[in-house]
């Protein structure tokens, strides 16, 4: 494994991405970076400004009321929602604040909430926040789940993202392909760097990465 790259962000030096070169298998297709987001998703500090950065880019026009978690994110959820509402944001819990909540997973992987967390998501506007997107498939599983939940996608909140937007909905991230352009993603059948046989680096998910 090489050593870690890092990108600073240009209005928060807390905030800070890191990234590994290489060739990684993610559960719906091969990298070639690895994103390692673990001290911004659970170092105090860094969580702290992710999520107030993040805060930046709904404190004036988005209604919230429930923050569903994907990968890991509640820590920044929560500096994201106490960011929120410190600036007054509207929404419409009659307790005037933010659920801030993780989705539950069945065998086959389908998010599913309980019939107890049933009030967080329905008639909400849900902001869903992730730490990476690539291809887009768990998110895109997310915000079906929410529809079905009869819940309202708020927004799409990521710290890196190599979309623009998934089902229509803008994704509004710190980092872009902007900050990475030389980013691939490829389908597992489709992976120059196999076809090259570059052995991969990782298997990773949201989880972390196991070296191989």
């Amino acid at each position: 494994m090489q050593d870690y790259k890092k990108i600073d962000y240009a209005r928060n030096k807390d905030v800070v991405l890191r990234y590994i070169p290489g060739h990684f298998i993610t559960p719906h297709s091969h990298v070639n970076y690895y994103m390692d987001l673990s001290d911004m998703k659970a170092r105090q500090r860094e969580a702290r400004a992710t999520g107030e950065e993040m805060a930046e880019m709904y404190i004036a026009s988005t209604v919230v009321d429930t923050i569903l978690c994907l990968e890991h994110m509640e820590v920044v959820g929560a500096y994201l929602a106490n960011k929120l509402t410190k600036n007054g944001l509207i929404n419409k819990n009659s307790h005037n604040t933010i659920y801030i909540m993780s989705p539950e997973y069945d065998s086959s992987g389908q998010l599913i909430f309980r019939e107890n967390m049933d009030h967080m998501i329905k008639g909400k506007n849900v902001l869903v926040l992730t730490a990476s997107i690539t291809t887009g498939s768990a998110l895109t599983s997310a915000l079906e789940t929410i529809g079905y939940n009869d819940g309202h996608v708020a927004g799409i909140s990521s710290i890196f993202s190599a979309a623009s937007k998934i089902m229509g909905i803008p994704i509004f991230s710190l980092y872009t392909l902007t900050d990475l352009p030389d980013y691939h993603s490829y389908a597992s059948t489709d992976c120059p760097m196999c076809r090259d046989k570059i052995k991969p680096d990782a298997i990773c998910n949201g989880f972390g990465y196991s070296v191989l």
